[in-house]
């Protein structure tokens, strides 16, 4: 066996210590790892040919998992294609490894073909561990167990490959441990004050918390007593009753648990300087824009308790804030809008499907229309917020969900609710190689308002504005997702009322198998009055 080979084998064998899947690219300098990796009985190797969809595939199982995956390539720009997910991972923090064939040292800079520096090509996101020859082995336990975001360039030289495929190898089945999570210790809270808990992606169930009113974006935890995101700017004034009773609503306590990010009126509490505020985080950053005015932790010691005035304020609150959005649905003005997809998807959940939801509108829809919900897990790219990879994420959620238990009878239904321009940024996502592991009960729901409706709502779809809007934020693309699904050899439907939505989804639910997507045709035509008319409702 040649030099390249036995090296991989050796990397192989320490990956399956602290991997259970890999998504493996085509390419010849990895040619001896990818080989020594399909060897393996105790590692799932999926192939895809774009190392940046494969990378945001890996980077959705590992958000199931909570353990690394692993993503290898090639050298050169297929490194560089998995910057995106690797960027993803570090700001949600999410355990992803990239493992990178490479060139002899003795080739970098020499105009060697297909041969960049790859080494610290992560930047801050990832420092690389160097594999040149079999003593450097040694050093990647320690890297798995210590970071959560890890890169592995390792150098074959020629010959690659040998004569004959490598012995199957069963493994024993040990895995080594995940990075913990960081304690920065316990911070005192007095619950008798006007209190709010903010909990965003990454939140937690924190001891302690658990009644006080809580306002949760959609890929936090299910609260007891939920808070409307769209109530959040009452809290930062005192309100008069109808008949002149002064009802003191000002909130004077702001527990952040996690990385909230989705509404403005919700991060104006955040950073409102006359609120007390408390940070909580389990990782290494904390989502604090107020410096040294807030109070860092982990855990909290807690006195006192939220007072049944407070309690029904913020119980008051999130009623008027829910009837209002359901009230808005149902103007007939406003035509079919994203709102309305979400409104559908939320109301077909049930307790043990999993959730994702794009960036942009679609994780604002789900929290505007009450999400999280209890029973169902959701997963949202909050880290950077970004839309790319999305679909690949999808489909690695599905694919590490129904990996779980695989004695289920049917694998466990998992959504997608995704805009037509997320959609389109990573319909590659769709490309599965044949006899490669698929989806089994996968539904991703495009609200297709054909172009960038998020930017209907904001600054720049303001009247005075609409003359360049089109061309710089609307962008129409009148692609036809049908035929994309066909390419895709996917299942496709096509709604256009709330309705036939909600028709479809509670028909799929009982018999959908493999890749459904469901295309609803929506406006955004009619979105920013559909903001106007919600604000109108519950005021600003």
């Amino acid at each position: 066996m040649n030099e390249s080979m036995q090296l991989a084998e050796q990397v192989a064998a320490q990956l399956a210590r602290h991997l259970t899947d890999v998504v493996l690219c085509p390419g010849s300098r990895n040619a001896p790892l990818s080989l020594a990796l399909l060897a393996r009985e105790d590692i799932r190797v999926h192939t895809r040919i774009d190392e940046r969809g494969a990378a945001f595939t890996a980077l959705g199982m590992a958000r199931v998992q909570h353990r690394h995956v692993g993503v290898v390539m090639t050298s050169g720009t297929a490194v560089a294609n998995t910057l995106p997910a690797m960027v993803e991972a570090h700001y949600s923090h999410t355990p992803l490894a990239v493992i990178s064939a490479d060139r002899p040292e003795r080739l970098i800079g020499t105009g060697a073909s297909q041969t960049i520096v790859q080494d610290g090509i992560f930047g801050v996101y990832a420092d690389t561990t160097q594999v040149n020859e079999h003593k450097d082995i040694a050093s990647l336990a320690e890297r798995f167990e210590r970071d959560l975001q890890v890169h592995i360039n390792i150098a074959f030289d020629a010959p690659l490959v040998g004569d004959s495929l490598p012995e199957r190898v069963a493994g024993d089945g040990t895995r080594a441990a995940t990075p913990r999570f960081y304690d920065h210790g316990e911070v005192a809270v007095d619950l008798s004050k006007n209190t709010l808990v903010i909990a965003g992606d990454e939140a937690w169930e924190v001891e302690g918390l658990e009644d006080v009113p809580t306002i949760a974006e959609p890929s936090a935890p299910g609260p007891f007593h939920p808070v409307h995101p769209a109530a959040a700017h009452i809290f930062r004034k005192a309100q008069v009753s109808a008949n002149d009773y002064v009802v003191n609503t000002k909130v004077e306590q702001v527990i952040v648990v996690g990385h909230p990010t989705l509404h403005r009126g919700v991060l104006a509490l955040m950073n409102d300087p006359d609120i007390e505020l408390v940070v909580l985080s389990r990782t290494a950053d904390f989502t604090n824009q107020r410096g040294d005015n807030a109070r860092l932790g982990t855990t909290v010691k807690v006195t006192g308790e939220p007072s049944r005035e407070w309690l029904k304020i913020c119980q008051g609150a999130t009623d008027m804030a829910g009837e209002a959005v359901r009230t808005t649905l149902e103007d007939e003005e406003l035509d079919f809008t994203g709102l309305h997809v979400a409104a559908a998807v939320g109301d077909t959940l049930a307790v043990n499907d999993t959730v994702v939801l794009g960036a942009s509108n679609p994780v604002r829809d789900a929290s505007l229309i009450g999400m999280p919900f209890d029973g169902v897990d959701t997963y949202a790219p909050r880290g950077v917020a970004g839309i790319d990879g999305t679909v690949s994420q999808a489909i690695g959620v599905a694919l590490a969900t129904q990996s779980l238990d695989p004695t289920n009878w049917r694998a466990p239904r998992v959504m997608a609710l995704v805009g037509d321009v997320t959609f389109l940024h990573d319909a590659n996502g769709l490309l599965i190689p044949e006899d490669q592991p698929r989806p089994e009960n996968l539904t991703i729901v495009v609200a297709n308002d054909n172009g960038g409706g998020i930017f209907e709502t904001l600054e720049q779809g303001a009247p005075a504005l609409r003359d360049a809007f089109e061309p710089a934020f609307g962008t129409p693309h009148g692609v036809g997702i049908d035929k994309l699904a066909e390419a895709y050899d996917a299942d496709y439907r096509l709604v256009t009322t709330p309705q036939e939505l909600l028709d479809t989804l509670a028909e799929l639910k009982e018999y959908s198998t493999g890749i459904t997507i469901v295309e609803a045709q929506t406006t955004r035509a009619t979105r920013r009055a559909l903001q106007d008319k919600l604000t109108q409702k519950v005021g600003q």
